[in-house]
């Protein structure tokens, strides 16, 4: 996924600040501080980068390992939390357990991976961001606040024994941050003026009710798992009481209409001759969405082995991140783009960053 980005200038003196110079690298302002000339613009952006699309990827990554645990039966490798098991916060290794406790404590620690990024995230934000607006700290600050929230589901899901209604909410908290973490991606490289739509209204809407058929998509693609066989643990083979097949038929028509308002959307972004950007992620959004069904469809039709659910969880991670950066891509916040004509009046008094 390719993010907008202005062309690289070749001078690093740009706009004022009330904190410092604005300082531009590849695409990426920075903010200076005049009292710490180190690290310099470069060394800024590089960093910012680095730590965005780390974020970004953890993000992601942890959805895969989370599936991991559950498609090894690892769900209670540890029976407890934050402990692996009572008086150890450690897995140990026995004949009886095997490798269950340690794949499931792998996955707790790579929250504390997701945590760091998240940290580093906000700290970047105020540092060297803050010229972004305070939209962009709020934004910044929400994958810290979601990985908080998702420990404590995650001990929830544990102290329920992966009882399915507790495992489907700590799985959608996942692609909400996904999503988050994706529209910063987008931030870091969009620019620092006030946000702009790139397309009509009617257009801004349409992806609006595409991106809720896309959660429910989701949210329909957990009810599927939940009453699967992929428990997460064959003691406490808990389950939904829906039908399997009658959920994933659901589950796959509302793939469909996804589909038919995504097609919708990219033939009125050519019809408004809308900036290529937005054109540009709704066609990423296009190739996401239809792996993604190859995936489905051919797992459900071959028994749903464990290494394509698998894939069809990091699909479903693309999914939310393609189309957060569908959404993101109908705006702009560089002053040197022209905004959707039809709304220049109403984005010259918004004012919002």
């Amino acid at each position: 996924m390719t993010p907008s980005s202005p062309a690289e200038r070749s001078r690093h003196d740009a706009d004022r600040d009330d904190d410092g110079t604005v300082e531009v690298v590849g695409g990426i302002s920075t903010l200076a501080d005049p009292r710490r000339p180190r690290p310099g613009a470069a060394a800024r952006a590089r960093l910012a980068a680095i730590v965005f699309w780390g974020n970004l990827v953890c993000q992601i990554g942890i959805i895969v390992t989370g599936g991991v645990v559950r498609l090894t039966g690892s769900g209670l490798g540890c029976s407890t939390w934050p402990n692996c098991e009572p008086g150890s916060f450690t897995p140990e290794l026995t004949l009886e357990a095997g490798i269950h406790p340690f794949i499931e404590f792998g996955n707790r620690t790579l929250t504390g991976v997701v945590s760091v990024f998240a940290i580093a995230l906000l700290l970047v934000s105020f540092l060297w961001l803050r010229h972004k607006g305070g939209g962009f700290l709020l934004l910044a600050a929400l994958p810290l606040i979601g990985t908080g929230i998702q420990a404590l589901l995650g001990a929830i899901v544990v102290w329920l024994h992966l009882h399915p209604g507790a495992v489907s909410p700590h799985f959608l908290v996942s692609p909400v941050l996904v999503a988050i973490s994706a529209v910063l991606v987008v931030r870091l490289y969009g620019g620092d003026g006030a946000r702009r739509p790139r397309v009509p209204a009617a257009l801004r809407w349409m992806f609006a009710a595409m991106a809720a058929l896309g959660f429910a998509v989701l949210v329909l693609g957990t009810l599927v798992t939940g009453s699967g066989p992929h428990s997460g643990d064959a003691e406490y083979p808990a389950r939904l009481p829906f039908d399997p097949r009658t959920i994933s038929w659901l589950h796959a028509d509302s793939v469909m209409l996804f589909c038919g308002l995504l097609v919708g959307l990219l033939i009125s972004l050519y019809l408004v001759r809308s900036a290529r950007p937005a054109r540009r992620a709704a066609w990423g959004l296009v190739g996401v969405t239809l792996l993604q069904a190859a995936i489905g469809y051919t797992q459900y039709f071959t028994g749903l082995p464990e290494v394509l659910v698998g894939m069809h969880l990091l699909g479903a991670a693309l999914f939310a991140a393609a189309i957060a950066w569908c959404g993101a891509a109908l705006f702009t916040w560089s002053p040197d783009e022209a905004a959707d004509p039809a709304d220049i009046p109403a984005a010259s008094t918004e004012g919002t960053r």
